[in-house]
């Protein structure tokens, strides 16, 4: 490949060679558990699937290509590859994350690495200097979202990233929400960047995965030990499907934004809505920040509040047609969801309260029918 070709051509084409045995346009899906090796002691390039696959090896050349990265990884989900990272960590570690983080990657932290005494304190990420006051000398991680989950919120990584390292720590972001699509964290000095390839990687509602990619060979090394150590890799028929998932990422990715954005501005509108949670919109704190480093294009997730209980914000999410009720996000379909109780539901209630997941805020995924129908069936839900 050129290296100059341009994302989309590179989704396409890099990792997705033509079958030199056959002259398949589509490379095979090799399902083999085991490989045969050279001699005794002599290993070839692919020896058992658990430490290396070729459908899932040109998985990862592909997302690699499109982060910019030196080599990903592919895990059986999104919670299992930050599982991965978290595992770099030992007893007496703290970690700082986001404040507006995903359910499970809070629950990761403060359920399950805490038993083996990681210490963690949640922080808002947009206040590089609130991260590096919370920063101690035992901090070995800082976890990030490029887009916040569920409050849609900004952070600056490049600043994230020179305050993270300035103090001897990593810093990983979650890109599932962004995309190689809108930003490239790698670019602007981010260690690891995730994503859960369930989302808009496979983008089809078929699949379950998880990625790692990262700039740095020696990290790629360790997180790579770390994984096949403890076995969560990406089966062969999902890394197929992510593959072709991936090609089509950039024009789904654009089209789901073009329509969450005109949906953006009608709920901005909407008398029953309180407030709309989009970085495309003048009125979002980080709307400069949003447009400086997404080059134009805002995603397709929105979130607004009603003002309004629990119990008639979830009939409101219950009362759609084509926004179907579910958790994920990330397909060709939209999805709705009330945070508070699906996606968050497992923040303490302390912790909601305190950052901000009312029980009247509604999350959208805005998948690729039309904006008219979508307009429509939100406004015969909220009313």
């Amino acid at each position: 490949m050129n290296p100059n070709d341009s994302f989309r051509t590179r989704a396409i084409h890099v990792g997705n060679e033509v079958d030199p045995t056959t002259g398949a346009m589509i490379p095979p899906v090799h399902f083999a558990s085991t490989f045969q090796q050279p001699a005794a002691g002599e290993w070839g390039t692919f020896d058992y699937s658990r430490s290396g696959n070729p459908t899932r090896s040109q998985m990862q050349t592909t997302l690699a290509s499109l982060e910019g990265g030196v080599g990903s990884l592919a895990f059986s989900s999104g919670m299992a590859a930050i599982h991965c990272v978290t595992m770099m960590l030992k007893t007496g570690d703290h970690v700082v994350a986001g404040c507006d983080l995903y359910g499970g990657a809070y629950r990761l932290l403060h359920k399950v690495c805490n038993r083996s005494g990681v210490e963690v304190t949640l922080v808002d990420m947009t206040d590089a200097s609130a991260v590096a006051d919370a920063m101690t000398e035992n901090t070995k991680l800082v976890w990030a979202e490029t887009i916040g989950n569920p409050r849609m919120s900004i952070p600056n990584l490049r600043q994230l990233a020179d305050v993270v390292h300035a103090k001897g720590a990593l810093i990983g972001v979650d890109n599932t929400f962004g995309t190689p699509v809108l930003i490239r964290p790698l670019e602007h000095g981010i260690d690891i960047v995730m994503h859960s390839a369930t989302k808009y990687l496979g983008g089809h509602s078929d699949c379950l995965g998880g990625t790692l990619a990262v700039a740095d060979q020696n990290l790629l090394d360790e997180l790579y030990f770390l994984q096949n150590a403890t076995g969560a890799v990406l089966d062969p028929l999902t890394c197929f499907l992510v593959s072709r998932g991936m090609k089509t990422l950039d024009l789904r990715v654009r089209a789901q934004s073009e329509t969450a954005l005109s949906l953006a501005k009608w709920l901005e509108a909407h008398p029953r809505v309180s407030n709309v949670l989009y970085p495309g919109l003048e009125s979002h704190p980080q709307h400069r920040l949003a447009t400086e480093c997404f080059e134009g294009v805002y995603g397709a997730m929105l979130t607004f509040e009603l003002d309004d209980t629990i119990e008639r914000t979830a009939a409101a999410c219950g009362a759609t047609r084509l926004f179907r009720l579910a958790v994920s996000l990330g397909a060709v379909e939209s999805l709705i969801e009330q945070p508070a109780t699906m996606s968050h539901a497992s923040y303490d209630a302390t912790d909601r309260a305190r950052f901000g997941i009312t029980d009247g805020l509604i999350r959208l995924s805005v998948g690729l029918e039309s904006y008219d129908d979508l307009q429509a069936d939100l406004e015969q839900a909220i009313g």
